[in-house]
């Protein structure tokens, strides 16, 4: 079997049956379909699991009925996360899938949504296309996606006179959407680009792409990796001395699992952008006390955005007193998001949640107060220069 489910609530399924899961009076039930094996697990993964069920344990009784979160691993496997995605839309009554940190994967799963009336709430797929000609009336795109990562930390480093470019790209529909928005961005502000490169997923060896970069002469260096790929990077970008050198890495899609992996002394000067960093106010220390104490370590953006978006889903099943897909997506667009990480949070007609972005500086090792104290916040880039304008994406549920 290619997946394992974890329930908020056991249910003896051998006794019931599948057909007394059918209709509008099963309990909600949310998949967590994500990496929890691989280069984004620490990103997502178990951690993603553990927010929605915070999430579905804060709702309590929904319908009547507890909530079920399930999970599976899709290997970074695209088939094996489409046929997962059908076997719990179609056969398991799965109302509401999460997380996917693979756009390529998530694309498919939006033309699933359109069919089968199931909602996606990605809070880890980043393409903008899911926004954009792609979108599904059942689709939000609740954390980031490439227009905000790659216009956040860009314009600003520019403007400041860093604005040579050269890209290390992860070879996916993300990295590729995601250098694309990042590249438009840099020459927006002024900048030009002078090389790119594209990356293996699970590299262990980064050296031969490195040295591409640092023949490049270029300012800066963006990253378009993810996970324990942008830690080796780092790691290895340290190793070669480029910063001694005068070239300053931009990390396009950081989390802080990733700083965590690299430590201050490799990462400490890098400028990111993220939706959420737990030590923002009190709300946001809250929550990661609650997911730390599960998971031991701090939560990333993708997993505040998990709990954000079940939180919200919930709540507007809640409100409408049903699972009816059409009845709920309206009511989360009628209702703002306020958690921890949203506050008057719109999500809007093309599915994407209007949310400002936070622009960071990671911290050297004499600035931290201790394990996981990393960023200092240099800045806000809000919501309506951080995603993309409605009328510019092509999104044809967008009424011109």
């Amino acid at each position: 079997m290619l997946w394992k489910s974890f329930g908020v609530t056991v249910i003896p399924l051998l006794v019931m049956g599948t057909a007394a899961f059918a209709g509008s009076d099963t309990p909600v039930k949310i998949g967590v379909l994500g990496d929890q094996s691989s280069v984004y697990s620490a990103a997502g993964g178990r951690g993603s699991v553990e927010a929605a069920k915070l999430a579905a344990e804060d709702a309590g009784l929904v319908l009547g009925k507890p909530v079920e979160v399930v999970s599976a691993d899709f290997q970074l496997k695209v088939d094996v996360g489409v046929a997962i995605a059908r076997k719990w839309y179609d056969d398991e009554n799965v109302d509401a899938i999460i997380d996917v940190p693979f756009s390529g994967l998530a694309l498919a799963i939006a033309d699933m949504t359109r069919t089968r009336k199931k909602l996606a709430l990605f809070n880890a797929a980043a393409s903008s296309e899911l926004t954009g000609t792609k979108c599904s009336p059942y689709v939000a795109q609740w954390t980031y996606d490439t227009y905000s990562l790659g216009h956040g930390p860009t314009s600003g480093l520019v403007s400041r006179g860093e604005n040579s470019w050269f890209f290390l790209t992860n070879d996916t529909v993300f990295g590729a959407s995601l250098e694309g928005d990042a590249a438009a961005a840099v020459k927006d502000a002024g900048g030009t680009i002078v090389g790119s490169v594209r990356t293996p997923t699970a590299s262990t060896d980064f050296s031969s792409f490195l040295l591409q970069a640092q023949a490049s002469k270029a300012k800066v260096i963006g990253l378009v990796e993810a996970g324990a790929d942008l830690a080796t990077v780092l790691k290895q970008g340290e190793e070669f001395g480029l910063k001694q050198q005068g070239q300053h890495f931009a990390a396009l899609m950081a989390t802080i699992d990733a700083i965590h992996g690299v430590g201050l002394k490799d990462a400490q000067g890098i400028i990111l952008a993220e939706a959420f960093y737990w030590d923002q106010n009190d709300e946001t220390r809250a929550f990661a006390k609650r997911f730390y104490a599960r998971m031991k370590a701090m939560p990333t953006q993708v997993q505040a955005g998990a709990y954000s978006a079940v939180n919200h889903y919930l709540k507007a099943i809640k409100a409408v007193g049903s699972k009816d897909p059409d009845k709920v997506m309206a009511k989360m667009r009628e209702m703002p998001i306020n958690d921890f990480m949203s506050h008057n949070v719109k999500l809007r007609a093309d599915g994407r949640v209007a949310r400002d972005l936070y622009l960071f500086e990671v911290k050297s090792p004499q600035e931290s107060k201790g394990e996981w104290d990393y960023y200092k916040q240099i800045g806000v880039i809000p919501a309506d220069k951080a995603v993309r304008p409605l009328n510019k994406g092509g999104c044809p549920l967008v009424t011109q």
